[in-house]
């Protein structure tokens, strides 16, 4: 597909950030983290101390906004604005090397893989999903845990071009 932002290149391959555990303070950059390719583990509901040992046993980064929680985290990344676009640069800044560019890696509800969907024996009736594009050649990928559907669309379009303002620095 082209025009509309679309980049027609679903990007796959390892991706060299770290693994997060975002808290609930910033469940929407966790999508974002998810959207770029990186295993991000949102933790809803769940205290402090739960949190701490899940980041200690799975050896992952805790990003947050809660300043007692950052310290007590063996590692971990203090995001101090309330603002995703902010938050985004601040993890950009402590971490180079994230991508910036949606891949088709992780959902973006559970944080599963995502497995490209290579035949039509899937469910066609699946509500949402543009079977006519689909069968004219348009990736599709499913969520091996959760079996959500994700195509490159107008969402897709979106997503980029905030990731490429944030990155930039400018208002998307």
């Amino acid at each position: 597909m082209s025009g509309k932002g679309y980049s027609g290149a679903g990007l796959r391959g390892s991706v060299t950030s770290p693994r997060w555990l975002a808290d609930e303070m910033v469940g929407r950059l966790a999508r974002y983290l998810r959207f770029v390719g990186c295993d991000t583990v949102y933790a809803r509901g769940v205290s402090d101390d739960e949190i701490i040992l899940q980041a200690r046993r799975e050896r992952r980064v805790v990003v947050t906004r809660d300043r007692r929680l950052a310290e007590r985290a063996d590692h971990a990344l203090l995001l101090r604005s309330p603002f995703l676009a902010e938050q985004w640069r601040a993890v950009r800044d402590a971490y180079p090397e994230l991508p910036t560019e949606p891949r088709f890696e992780r959902c973006t509800k559970c944080n599963g893989l995502l497995e490209r969907v290579e035949n039509e024996a899937t469910d066609p009736r699946a509500p949402g999903v543009p079977w006519d594009r689909v069968r004219a050649g348009l990736p599709l990928y499913r969520c091996a845990a959760c079996s959500h559907y994700y195509w490159e669309g107008t969402h897709t379009a979106n997503v980029r071009a905030r990731l490429k303002s944030w990155t930039a620095g400018t208002p998307p």
